[in-house]
């Protein structure tokens, strides 16, 4: 019962961090800017993509749904020079899509619930009795969320290096707070394994 008591008390206290770096800090916002000319790059995007919500690459292989694997392959070897040589980039679209901050703070919360209780759960399969053993358990947890899909996201897609080092500091103090709440709240009696 302790360890859920904490893992919902971590996942509270790591809601209201994350609720600062983004609503408070500069932390959400790094490495986002705004399109230029938006409404002419809008109307292109609306023109040539219509109403198919998706998450867009570019330059794209060129070659259709049902290529096969050699003509993948064979557009593979010509990806490097188009980026080279243009754009590239990733793009989520929608062409509409209703405003429900309230629904998506839900979510939000939600989800660092449920890492909180899952970290935490953890946690509690382990011997470690001390209070810098637990934060620390916890912490390290919270850099290898972190670097899960950040780092291939930088790698892979191109995102920029302060976004990515924002959202992954956000991360790691979140999970650092939700260490201190659980260290708390566990203390040395409430060791389960």
């Amino acid at each position: 019962m302790k360890i859920l008591l904490a893992g919902i008390l971590g996942g509270i206290a790591m809601f209201i961090w994350t609720s600062i770096a983004h609503l408070v800090l500069p932390l959400g916002e790094a490495g986002i800017g705004e399109i230029p000319n938006e409404s002419a790059v809008l109307s292109a995007m609306q023109s040539n993509i219509g109403d198919q919500t998706g998450l867009y690459i570019f330059p794209g292989l060129g070659v259709g749904k049902n290529a096969t694997r050699q003509e993948k392959n064979e557009a593979m070897k010509q990806i490097a020079a188009k980026a080279a040589s243009g754009p590239s980039g990733l793009l989520m679209y929608h062409p509409t899509r209703p405003f429900t901050f309230g629904k998506w703070m839900g979510i939000e919360f939600g989800t660092e619930l449920l890492e909180a209780i899952l970290v935490v759960f953890l946690l509690g399969q382990t011997r470690i009795a001390s209070f810098a053993g637990r934060v620390g358990f916890v912490f390290v947890a919270g850099i290898l969320a972190a670097i899960a899909t950040n780092v291939s996201y930088w790698n892979w897609y191109g995102f920029p290096s302060v976004y990515i080092g924002s959202y992954m500091l956000i991360q790691i103090a979140g999970f650092f707070v939700v260490g201190i709440v659980a260290a708390l709240v566990l203390r040395k009696d409430a060791v389960v394994a």
